[in-house]
């Protein structure tokens, strides 16, 4: 059973999404990439604030459960729309973490890796499409 159920409406690129508790209401455009006015926002800037929430949010907990600070840690989360070579479209995703300096790289890495495991949009993207791991 779901602890918690998000539930959302769109009615296209270029229209609206709106969560069902009223407190996600945007206005939707298809890029100006892809011939659109871009006057929006898109889905792919919406998974890409979802993923990189989740994927922080995940890390911070990984990190505490190892007790390892990553105070003022970020990631920032790039998720491309490319074609399939089937006349339509698939994501791919760049995460790109932003760790202490003080931290060093393996450590960095390590934590990264195991977050990577237990993050749920990483799960739910595991096989389906391409998530690349980068660590600045």
């Amino acid at each position: 059973m779901s602890q918690y159920t998000a539930t959302a409406t769109a009615t296209g690129r270029d229209g609206r999404a709106f969560s069902s508790d009223g407190k996600l209401d945007v206005e939707l455009a298809l890029q100006k990439e892809l011939g659109g006015t871009g006057d929006g926002t898109n889905p792919e800037q919406l998974f890409a604030a979802g993923y990189a929430a989740c994927f922080a949010t995940s890390l911070q907990m990984v990190a505490r459960k190892k007790k390892v600070d990553v105070s003022g840690m970020s990631v920032t989360a790039e998720v491309g729309l490319v074609p399939n070579g089937q006349g339509g479209f698939q994501l791919e995703v760049a995460l790109r973490t932003t760790l202490p300096e003080s931290l060093p790289r393996e450590v960095g890495r390590e934590l990264i890796e195991a977050t990577h495991q237990v993050c749920p949009y990483s799960n739910a993207t595991r096989g389906n499409i391409p998530v690349e791991l980068l660590t600045e």
